[in-house]
């Protein structure tokens, strides 16, 4: 078979080939588990499969993190350009792995933020009933939503299973509401700030290098701080987020160390970016090339810290259900054995490498056009959010935080765009009656001349149509004017992607509460 016919082959019966090399894994673990997880003597034949089966739904949910929830990391980056999906698949594989297995920790919370009183649940196969069903939920939801290209959070969708589980055990007695309570209020909180974050950063950008006339020369001067800044909050990311389980380092030392860090980054990288800033063509597309290598690495870290955290959405359920089965014992924090930490980390990598492609051109390609300096602007505004929430103790979603990020680029976009609308019909209407050549010519004046410069063209522009306005009319009516400001939101943040996602959110607390609560009978009904 030739190479041709091979990728043929591939791209014909591609769909089914995914299917086949997902569907062995999971056999693969479950035979794994009966092997090693599920050998203890003494257990009921019913418990030994309800821990390989159970095995078999954590890699389920495992791949479907990966394939869901990773896009948040790597969007940005491959949408913008800065590399390319082999390449940024193939490197968050390895750093979720490596985050999952290195720093995912030796024991991990199975109920997140304390969402059900498990001590309440006396009975352990109750316990492992409810852990089970709130996985199973937790991963067909969330295999539904990458179906469909909504990113939505694994954390939400986990913990909205266990409400849905626990009630069915237990009643609504057992749900501390004042935790749901937090949750709902951080899916307006958590996209608002990351959207007003990177707005800011990309509006700080835009002033200092592409709307100046060396840009270049601007880049050569900002670019290093830029640097340093990613530098600052990944460091202090890491040591708060990505390294937690291994390292406890407090807020301020972490804060500490980032800004040392970051000096000695802006001392190492100034005079390489003056070198690559020289070559580069004084125009956006020299600046953006200049942000390559720092989107890399952070497409990298925030994989390894997403790893680190966010595995515990598939593992953390698993591990409850393997003490309480072979322990006889009810934990809301369970030791995880090594083979649980493992199948964790492969099923992130798998799902990822298998399925995440998806997510990642809806994250990086559907929602609005990306550059490196927006992307830039996005990661920045998800580290620091995260940080930022994370010590004010508001349980924000990376997901919310990321995709909200990726909204605010595209609506500053949108109202700088309008913005230069309306000045290009000032610019117009000056120049009534005169050659198209000396208006386009002055347009372009306009277009490379510096923010000050702008507004002193434009004063000239107004004084020359206000009498003639007076007698002929605005060159614009007002119904025009909407009309452009609608064609360029359309044209810039895609409307219908925008309410898919957010119904999306919306919906996945209660969807995956409603669907645990209905596996969690059907569990209890085939296995008591």
């Amino acid at each position: 078979m030739t190479k041709k016919s091979k990728s043929r082959f591939v791209s014909k019966y591609q769909d089914v080939l995914q299917l086949g090399a997902a569907v062995f894994f999971l056999i693969v673990v479950g035979v794994y588990a009966s092997l090693t997880g599920a050998s203890t003597a003494g257990l009921s034949s019913s418990a030994v499969w309800l821990l390989i089966v159970a095995a078999s739904v954590g890699a389920y949910m495992a791949m479907n993190i990966g394939a869901n929830d990773v896009a948040n990391n790597l969007g940005p980056a491959v949408g913008s350009g800065a590399i390319t999906m082999g390449w940024a698949i193939l490197i968050a594989a390895v750093f979720e792995a490596l985050g999952a297995i290195v720093a995912g920790g030796e024991v991990v919370g199975t109920i997140k933020g304390g969402i059900i009183d498990a001590k309440q649940i006396t009975d352990p196969s109750l316990f492992a009933w409810v852990m089970f069903a709130a996985l199973l939920a937790g991963a067909l939801w969330l295999n539904l939503a990458t179906a469909v290209g909504a990113p939505v959070s694994t954390t939400h969708s986990i913990i909205g299973a266990v409400m849905g589980a626990g009630i069915a055990a237990g009643g609504w007695g057992l749900v501390n509401w004042g935790t749901i309570g937090a949750i709902v209020a951080s899916w307006v909180i958590s996209p608002l700030m990351g959207g007003a974050i990177a707005a800011g950063f990309l509006y700080l950008i835009k002033r200092s290098i592409t709307y100046r006339a060396e840009k270049t020369e601007a880049a050569t001067r900002m670019v290093p701080w830029l640097i340093a800044a990613m530098v600052w909050a990944f460091v202090t990311y890491m040591m708060l987020k990505g390294l937690g389980q291994l390292v406890k380092v407090g807020f301020l030392a972490a804060l500490l160390v980032g800004a040392a860090l970051a000096l000695v980054a802006w001392a190492v990288v100034r005079k390489p970016v003056a070198r690559m800033a020289s070559r580069q063509d004084n125009s956006k597309d020299g600046v953006n090339r200049l942000f390559t290598w720092p989107l890399v690495c952070s497409a990298a870290l925030l994989s390894f810290a997403h790893g680190a955290n966010d595995v515990a959405n598939a593992i953390g359920p698993l591990a409850a259900i393997y003490e309480a089965v072979k322990s006889g014992a009810v934990a809301t924090k369970a030791a995880t054995p090594l083979w649980i930490m493992v199948l964790g980390a492969l099923g992130l990598a798998i799902g990822l490498a298998l399925y995440g492609a998806k997510l990642i051109r809806t994250v990086g390609k559907e929602i609005t056009e990306l550059d490196n300096m927006r992307a830039y602007s996005i990661a920045m505004a998800a580290t620091l959010t995260v940080i930022v929430a994370s010590q004010l103790g508001m349980p924000v979603s990376t997901t919310h935080v990321t995709i909200g990020a990726v909204f605010g680029v595209g609506f500053l976009r949108e109202l700088l765009k309008v913005n230069y609308a309306k000045m290009e019909a000032v610019v117009f209407a000056g120049h009534q009656g005169q050659d198209r050549a000396e208006v386009e010519a002055y347009l372009q004046r306009f277009e490379a001349a510096e923010v000050q410069e702008k507004k002193r063209m434009l004063a000239e522009m107004k004084r020359r149509t206000k009498a003639r306005e007076e007698a002929e009319g605005a060159l614009f009516a007002k119904s025009e004017r909407k009309a452009l400001k609608k064609a360029y939101k359309q044209e810039i943040v895609k409307r219908s992607v925008v309410m898919r996602i957010v119904a999306a959110w919306i919906v996945t607390v209660p969807a995956t509460a409603v669907l645990a609560a209905i596996l969690f009978h059907i569990v209890a009904a085939v296995l008591s």
